[in-house]
């Protein structure tokens, strides 16, 4: 297809796209522990007959193990000797808690008077997954490559499907690997992600006394382990709150698209008269320098408490780690940096350790340029690259199995407005369509090329 044909086709296809969007936020595919597990089953399902409608006949569900949601998968056979793409989104989301002061149900997609569709998942990433079904339909099952799809429920929360990837890597193995879970810094402004942080998480125990004692007897010797935790944790952090941790990957997010402060402050809900942390341009804030933050601590609670020393403290710290960077070697420079930071030889304890890769874009990738030209014509912009602070480990996984290969990382959750994770998350319908425009000129312009 060109793009005059590419855009008169998803301008027709909307209301169902819109149709299916509004059906899948329907349902509270939350993948976490504890939450129940018939929405999930139920939109698996649903998945299989959007895909089945939309030409692709083959779909089935792969299971990943008895403990792990299935993924939507399917191979989409294309004229021989054309490139294999494989196509990915998620249908898991997460959790919609009321705590968190939505406006509107989020298990209700709603459209409200700017035009945004408002729910759970409408951004993050269930646009990802209609997309992918709007453009499949546009081939009726006889797409220009072969296409590989991936529907995953568990990207939120910790999947099984890197394992299963590794195991089966045959069965992935591609050329392209399209990701319809990220988006542009605003809308109709187009732009690949060309950078996502890892991350690296840790738990971190400090014992100072054998029991709590009376805070009056013994305080001011006796040594408080919360006290010493909270020692510990400003050690990661300078005087403006940039990350300092010894050993830890940086650079400089090279020049083009930096990030609207006015925007981001409005974005991250930054309370007026509170500074932003670090210094310098925000897209290396964001994008390209490691950021720890201390994602929970367990200590006595304020109701309750009482005139103790307390004799244990324990913290969960996550560090995200730059594009490019080693996992492992990271890992060394935070617990190198912990132990070094143990104040007044504290007893500590590291354990829970979990690493997720990053990944950062080949510099001059034939079918990187490709996409950016394709997402130019999509939204009639120039096509810019930006990094995201997010990580998504499949996709490294991906790349493993296809050396040579290269991932395209784009989609509809513009990151001015989209409030992924939070309350009141949206899209811009206008986004999707653009995005079904400029996968529909990949798949096409892919199927002119022989692998």
């Amino acid at each position: 297809m060109d793009p005059t044909q590419a855009r008169e086709y998803a301008e027709k296809a909307m209301p169902q796209v819109i149709d299916d969007l509004r059906t899948l936020v329907g349902h509270s595919s939350i993948a976490f522990p504890g939450f129940p597990e018939g929405p999930m089953k139920a939109i698996a399902e649903e998945l299989l007959g959007m895909f089945r409608r939309a030409g692709v006949e083959g779909v089935r569900l792969l299971d990943l193990g008895d403990d792990a949601y299935p993924a939507v998968f399917a191979e989409i056979p294309g004229p021989e000797g054309s490139p294999v793409v494989t196509m990915y989104a998620h249908y898991d989301v997460q959790p919609a808690a009321e705590s968190q002061g939505w406006s509107t149900d989020p298990w209700t997609l709603t459209q409200k008077e700017d035009g945004r569709l408002y729910g759970r998942g409408a951004a993050d990433d269930k646009s990802g997954v209609v997309a992918h079904i709007a453009t499949l339909a546009a081939f009726n099952g006889k797409p220009p490559v072969t296409v590989r799809l991936v529907v995953e429920g568990e990207e939120e929360t910790g999947s099984h499907i890197e394992a299963y990837v590794e195991e089966h890597a045959e069965d992935f193995r591609s050329d392209v690997f399209v990701v319809a879970d990220s988006g542009n810094q605003r809308v109709g402004a187009p732009a690949l992600t060309t950078g996502l942080r890892g991350d690296v998480t840790v738990t971190v125990k400090i014992r100072t006394i054998e029991s709590a004692v009376h805070s009056g007897l013994f305080g001011g010797a006796a040594p408080d382990a919360l006290v010493a935790m909270i020692q510990l944790l400003g050690s990661m952090y300078d005087e403006t709150g940039a990350t300092v941790i010894e050993g830890l990957d940086s650079y400089e997010w090279p020049d083009g698209e930096d990030i609207d402060e006015a925007g981001f402050r409005e974005s991250a809900g930054v309370l007026d008269g509170v500074e932003l942390t670090g210094s310098g341009h925000l897209a290396s804030r964001m994008w390209s320098r490691p950021a720890a933050t201390v994602i929970g601590i367990d200590a006595p609670p304020v109701a309750g408490a009482s005139n103790v020393v307390i004799p244990e403290a324990t913290a969960r710290v996550s560090v995200r780690i730059v594009p490019g960077s080693d996992p492992k070697a990271q890992l060394e420079a935070i617990e190198k940096h912990l132990r070094a930071h143990a104040p007044r030889g504290v007893q500590m304890e590291i354990s829970d350790l979990k690493l997720f890769g990053a990944w950062k874009a080949p510099e001059g990738g034939p079918v990187t340029q490709l996409a950016e030209q394709c997402m130019s014509d999509a939204f009639g912009a120039e096509c810019t690259t930006h990094g995201s602070g997010g990580s998504i480990p499949l996709v490294q996984t991906f790349l493993d199995t296809s050396p040579g290969s290269e991932a395209i990382l784009w989609g509809a959750e513009d990151e001015e407005k989209a409030r992924i994770h939070g309350p009141d998350e949206s899209v811009d319908p206008k986004e999707i369509e653009d995005l079904v425009v400029a996968q529909i000129l990949l798949l096409s312009r892919l199927g002119e090329k022989k692998a």
